[in-house]
């Protein structure tokens, strides 16, 4: 059995495989599902504190990813200049870039969670939630405030270990978390009578865990100076790069956060629960899949650029592309035939597995051009390219909120219209990156 540093040398003597592809993607596949895994588990744990406590989850989880584009800023910005400054072998350029982006997250995190703390009760009138459901999104948000603060800096961890190519090293962390927040959860949330804010605290201090270990580790490697752990000028090409999938990102977090309150919402709780369970849980299953492809083609696509062997990142792309396309159609066939059984395991209510069931087979059509979207997406990101991936995503995503409202609530076709449009949109995101790949404009070296 190959070593990983043998198989990494393999990558770059012998060209790309299959297998070499693989042992650098599925381990970041699964690891960003681990990584979704706490709404996963945050989800299931709070089934039995009534339907209100999921449609509260299942609410906030849009708040939480507008709060995640603040982090991708310097997760993206890193991930791409540190491969690059790997494959150019150039360690002190790895230094001043890795303590520049987790510097530059820590703070970014104190200052969006303290945010969030103190406008909890806007944010959820925003949403459009009242009563008891209200009441529960609130109480989420703010104990998430309080400790969450590593997941802030996560995401730059995983993005720094996936530029090196440490691929497992990034799935032992979010394994460690996922099954201590699965520990966790019904400890704070029953055991210790704390409720929906449970949740959020078993998710903080299973991340801290995971977090501590992840710089232990990462001070083992020679790109890494603990005296470099510091705001530097090297900031500002992090976030020249990362600026745009933060505002994409943002987009996307807005435009559901809009749909939420203006069409969502009016079609009641069972609705809003069961886009929790679809988003949250079905989705949570296969787009990590996507975007661990994504994510190490990334890698794969910097190391190259700044080893000037654009062949093999060809190479690496075509692969990637025939196994995307695979897990694309097996995303769609667990979506449509097994979109009841997994919903049934997170809800007991029969209107929420009904809804939650027409979004899975609805959706089931778009799966393919999900996982080619998020291929697109790596390309670009590993090669500095993001502004591409914004002007591609955010006007189409913003399109979505007069469409749904149209068919949804005025022409009252209800929840399928929303999905239905979510379908079209995606498959005119897809078109439009591989666009900009084929166009080979990406091959050209970023700033």
């Amino acid at each position: 059995m190959k070593s990983s540093q043998q198989v990494k040398q393999s990558f770059w003597e012998e060209g790309v495989s299959t297998k070499n592809l693989i042992y650098l993607t599925f381990p970041a596949a699964l690891s960003a599902m681990l990584n979704n895994a706490y709404r996963v588990i945050d989800q299931y744990a709070v089934q039995w504190l009534g339907v209100d406590a999921q449609a509260a989850i299942a609410s906030c989880t849009f708040v939480l990813i507008a709060f995640f584009a603040g982090y991708t800023i310097f997760s993206s910005g890193a991930i791409a200049l540190v491969a690059r400054a790997v494959g150019s072998e150039n360690v002190p350029e790895q230094k001043r870039l890795i303590g520049s982006a987790l510097t530059a997250s820590l703070v970014a995190g104190i200052i969006i969670l303290s945010a969030s703390g103190a406008l909890a009760p806007w944010t959820v009138k925003s949403l459009g939630l009242q009563g008891n459901l209200a009441n529960q999104a609130e109480t989420y948000l703010r104990w998430h405030a309080l400790y969450c603060l590593p997941q802030a800096v996560m995401p730059t961890l995983d993005a720094i270990f996936i530029a090196y190519g440490r691929t497992k090293v990034v799935l032992f962390l979010q394994a460690t978390a996922s099954i201590l927040n699965f520990l966790l959860n019904p400890v704070c949330i029953y055991m210790l009578d704390f409720g929906i804010g449970g949740s959020a605290m078993a998710t903080g201090i299973s991340q801290a865990i995971a977090v501590i270990m992840g710089l232990i580790l990462l001070s083992r490697t020679r790109g890494f100076d603990s005296k470099s752990f510091r705001l530097n000028k090297d900031l500002l090409r992090i976030v020249k790069v990362g600026l745009p999938m933060c505002w994409g990102t943002l987009v996307y977090a807005s435009v559901y956060w809009v749909l939420l309150r203006w069409v969502i919402s009016p079609l009641g709780p069972a609705v809003n629960a069961a886009l929790g369970i679809g988003f949250s849980v079905l989705e949570g299953f296969t787009w990590p899949v996507f975007w661990g492809f994504s994510m190490g083609i990334a890698s794969i696509v910097g190391r190259c650029l700044g080893a000037g062997e654009i062949a093999k990142a060809l190479q690496a792309i075509q692969l990637a592309f025939r196994l995307v396309t695979l897990f694309g159609l097996l995303a769609s066939a667990v979506f449509w035939w097994g979109g009841e059984v997994l919903s049934g395991m997170f809800t007991n209510d029969a209107e929420v597995l009904k809804q939650a069931v027409l979004y899975a087979q609805v959706l089931a059509f778009s799966q393919l051009f999900v996982a080619y979207e998020a291929l697109a997406e790596g390309i670009l990101s590993g090669a500095g390219k993001t502004k591409a991936i914004f002007y591609w995503s955010a006007p189409l995503n913003i399109l979505r909120i007069p469409c749904c409202w149209l068919f949804a609530i005025e022409y009252g076709y209800g929840a399928a219209a929303i999905w239905w449009v979510i379908n079209v949109s995606t498959l005119l995101k897809a078109l439009g990156k591989w666009s900009t790949v084929i166009s080979g404009r990406w091959q050209k070296q970023a700033s």
